[in-house]
């Protein structure tokens, strides 16, 4: 049987053909796709011709078409569920592909080509429209940044670090999710699930019969604080299941510490190769931040108001806790339980929420509906489209007009073979170059309901559908001639802008009026409830931007520190992360950061090492962004037209914050974030 991977797909949108690839498929594809790029960038290199756009631009990114296919339709399915064997492909691809990069960015003649076309342009001999001139400055920045004028022994010696730091990688993230999955909590006794509602029972009953245990299993989720901990009244079970969480990947089977240890090194031998004082630094001159102390200036401008918040309310769930608990000790694994307590107070007790938040209301009236109002698509399913697992479901996105604009791939549910999280990829990125239309996935994980059961959603999770679809509106909206620039393509700090802003229309009223909606009764949720969720949106943000912004110092910390002054011993990892969340003034036992050192795969198993401040950043100019809907006409389609054509159809064609400062009139102002905290 031919290789469906070696030619480009004929199924509708070029979808890859999941039915039918095989394993030995994208093996074959992968070596295949190296081998062919690397010649067809030799050609570009080794021409005698003059280099204009279309023989050296247009001509690299026709290149590496087998890749990127075969690359593409791997990450969705092996991220989404893995097994062994993609787990072994992974495992011997990464260092290959690490050593194909180094290839193209340690190319000599390559970059003389592109130097060559810079040096026409300059001379007038060659004319560039801003997609053009901006993706010929990156590509040439991309080479500086990737050692193309070290001497050759430091070429040399970066090849090496660049595949051992993709086998770390690998192996960092096959571990959390095996040590994720061993760390799950099984309840015997029914009387500790007390206050957990019969549909979550009945899932935890199923999932632990799925594993071929007796009882009911509580799986973790990749962050510190766990979905069921808000309803649990056991309080000894709360403290297992916190427990199970904080401890994953500090020993046993599934240790981290040592793949940390060794990854800082690597990344700071690395830097200063590169000619960077850490790679923190090399990560923010790549970025919008520009600069380390430009990423600490914000960091710690937040942070002391933000833990101020945190201990208000704390001080307030303590009094709570006492009061049920005289003379006892609040805990971290309390905190949740009593958070539900008050806002359940306030008509937001997240059990009465769950039966008005079914999944698929909420994704066919909540999100697909707010894109249809702003930007005019919309949504249509096609059944017959098989995704990358049971679970996936292709919708077919229309313009207003009818035309065909793209695919989505939604795959909402946790499944024991799925990375933990949420997130968006691209299957085909969108280019007029190639003329090829986006198709971009849309990845949770969910508690997946008993057969028959309804899927009912925390508000947490509405808020990371709506996040995770910001995203896929990144890419689907993208209207840009070079598919290396499509989308989400852009820095580090400003990729996560667009999602954020997406998540303030799952409390637009209108809209929440429409998608809330009770799963078996079919009467809407009350008023009283909706106007006391929109009215209580600051309901915790003390300590859930708290938790993210002690993860992002520790990040920094991390990545800052000096390959001498870091732990010589894997015993010595957790007090290094406590003596770093103490040097930044943010050491608070009772909010640990949203993910400690050896679960934080966002640095360590993806690409956010040195930039999990990012979410932080692009908070500024989402905030910005949503005072500019707000004094605009909120979610309207002339509105939406203005994002849509400003900021996201631009993708990373041109330079972002000079897109995003035409856009607005001017730089984001922060004011508006410390006034969402709470920190006028």
């Amino acid at each position: 049987m031919t290789n469906p991977l070696l030619q480009p797909s004929t199924l509708p949108f070029q979808l890859p053909d999941y039915a039918t690839i095989t394993d030995a498929d994208v093996r074959e594809a992968l070596d295949a796709g190296m081998e062919e790029q690397v010649t067809e960038l030799d050609e570009i290199a080794s021409s005698t011709e003059p280099a204009t756009v279309a023989n050296t631009l247009e001509a690299w990114e026709r290149s590496g078409a087998t890749l990127s296919r075969a690359l593409n339709a791997f990450w969705v399915a092996k991220s989404a569920d893995t097994n062994p064997e993609r787990d072994a492909i992974m495992a011997e691809f990464m260092p290959k592909l690490a050593h194909h990069s180094d290839a193209i960015l340690l190319n000599t003649a390559l970059f003389d080509r592109l130097r060559a076309l810079a040096t026409r342009h300059a001379q007038g001999e060659v004319d560039f429209d801003d997609q053009e001139a901006h993706l010929l400055h990156e590509r040439l920045r991309e080479f500086k940044r990737g050692g193309i004028q070290l001497p050759e022994e430091d070429k040399s010696r970066l090849r090496e670090i660049n595949a051992e730091l993709a086998r770390l990688s690998t192996e960092f993230e096959q571990r959390i999710v095996a040590g994720r999955n061993a760390g799950s909590v099984l309840v015997t006794d029914p009387a500790e699930l007390d206050g957990l509602s019969e549909d979550d029972r009945s899932a935890a009953r199923g999932l632990a019969t799925d594993a071929g245990q007796e009882g009911w299993l509580i799986t973790l989720v990749n962050t510190t604080g766990q979905p069921v901990l808000p309803s649990l009244r056991n309080r000894t079970l709360r403290e297992r299941v916190y427990k199970a969480s904080i401890s994953r990947g500090l020993g046993g089977e599934h240790d981290t510490r040592q793949l940390v240890l060794d990854t800082l090194h690597l990344r700071n031998e690395r830097a200063r190769l590169l000619g960077f004082e850490h790679h923190a630094a090399y990560v923010a001159d790549d970025g919008c931040a520009k600069t380390t102390e430009n990423v600490t200036a914000m960091l710690t401008r937040v942070a002391p108001g933000v833990l101020e918040i945190t201990r208000r309310e704390a001080a307030d769930l303590e009094a709570r806790f006492l009061a049920d608990n005289p003379g006892g000790t609040f805990e971290a694994w309390d905190w949740d339980y009593y958070a539900a307590q008050a806002a359940a107070e306030k008509a937001i007790d997240a059990e009465v929420l769950k039966p008005y938040l079914e999944f698929e209301r909420v994704l066919v009236h909540g999100v697909f509906a707010a894109a249809t109002k702003l930007y005019g698509i919309t949504f249509h399913e096609r059944p017959e489209l098989v995704g990358y697992t049971a679970d996936a479901r292709v919708f077919e996105v229309r313009e207003e007009s009818g035309d065909t604009l793209g695919a989505v791939v939604i795959d909402p549910f946790t499944r024991p073979t799925k990375q933990g999280g949420a997130w968006m990829t691209s299957i085909v990125e969108q280019s007029h170059l190639l003329d090829d239309a986006p198709v971009v996935t849309n990845t949770c994980n969910f508690p997946k309901p008993a057969p028959g059961a309804p899927s009912l959603l925390t508000w947490d999770n509405v808020i990371t559908l709506f996040h995770e679809f910001g995203h896929d509106l990144h890419g689907l909206l993208s209207d840009v001639r070079f598919p290396s620039r499509s989308g989400t393509a852009t820095p580090q700090d400003f990729v996560e802008y667009p999602s954020q802003v997406n998540e303030i229309w799952a409390w637009d009223p209108e809209l929440l009026a429409d998608y809330a909606v009770h799963h078996a009764t079919g009467e809407p949720m009350p008023a009283s409830l909706r106007e006391a969720l929109v009215a209580n949106r600051r309901q915790g943000i003390g300590r859930n931007t708290f938790e993210t912004t002690s993860a992002m110092m520790l990040d920094q910390t991390w990545h800052t520190t000096a390959a001498d002054e870091l732990p010589t011993s894997v015993d010595e990892v957790e007090a290094f992360e406590v003596s770093a969340l103490q040097a930044w003034g943010v050491w608070f036992p009772l909010v640990m950061p949203r993910y400690r050192t050896t679960y934080f795969a966002h640095i360590f198993a993806s690409g956010y090492a040195a930039s999990y401040y990012s979410y932080l950043w692009s908070e500024v100019m989402d905030a910005d962004t949503v005072a500019w809907f707000k004094d605009n006409g909120g979610l309207d389609r002339e509105v939406g037209e203005k994002f849509r054509r400003g900021l996201l159809a631009v993708g990373g064609s041109v330079p972002v914050m000079e897109a995003y400062e035409e856009f607005r009139g001017a730089a984001p102002d922060v004011k508006h974030l410390l006034a969402r905290i709470g920190l006028e």
